[in-house]
């Protein structure tokens, strides 16, 4: 598969996916056209998780600035309104076993950051941490966090309570809050 991302958190992501064998389909973002005039935001990929759904991933690219993900109070997992509108749109016209997550890639500042367990992975000398959550998820704990850019965003504690590792999203059957818990 081509590797056609544009940003570091993106070819970080695409390459997760190449060394853990994942079959994907990247969205090439310079083709949206080929989705018509409507103005609904394209995704970044297609994930296939064990043949039985087909995950619509929208990659979010977050610097992490902490030394341990859970003693954090805040965490960057903003995204614009338009992209979680988006995303709930896509998933409707896929149908009921395609599932909208958002990936977050995190990129370590910091090396000696506590993963708490988690995995990390490395890529071009840096280090990023990726964790799904899933839009059902996001839509139901999301808050206003700038009316002006129409960003919304999490609470940490609602973050880590559906925050999923990408092993466990590609390989469980569909996720819900419920079984974070």
């Amino acid at each position: 598969m081509e590797n056609r991302s544009v940003n570091h958190y993106e070819k970080a992501f695409e390459n997760w996916l190449i060394d853990n064998r994942v079959k994907y389909t990247s969205i090439d973002q310079s083709k949206r056209a080929a989705f018509g005039k409507a103005k609904l935001k394209s995704f970044d990929f297609l994930l296939e998780r064990d043949g039985k759904s087909t995950i619509i991933a929208e990659v979010k690219g977050r610097i992490f600035k902490g030394g341990s993900f859970e003693k954090l109070t805040k965490l960057e997992c903003w995204s614009v309104a338009d992209d979680v509108e988006g995303m709930l749109q896509w998933q409707k016209v896929f149908g009921q076993s395609y599932q909208a997550y958002f990936i977050f890639a995190y990129c370590m500042e910091n090396p000696d950051v506590d993963f708490d367990g988690r995995g990390v992975y490395e890529y071009s000398q840096k280090k990023y941490l990726f964790l799904a959550i899933g839009l059902d998820d996001y839509r139901r704990f999301m808050k206003l966090r700038s009316p002006k850019w129409r960003t919304v965003t999490l609470s940490a504690e609602d973050f880590r309570r559906c925050a999923i590792d990408l092993e466990k999203l590609l390989t469980a059957d569909k996720l819900t809050t419920n079984e974070h818990e």
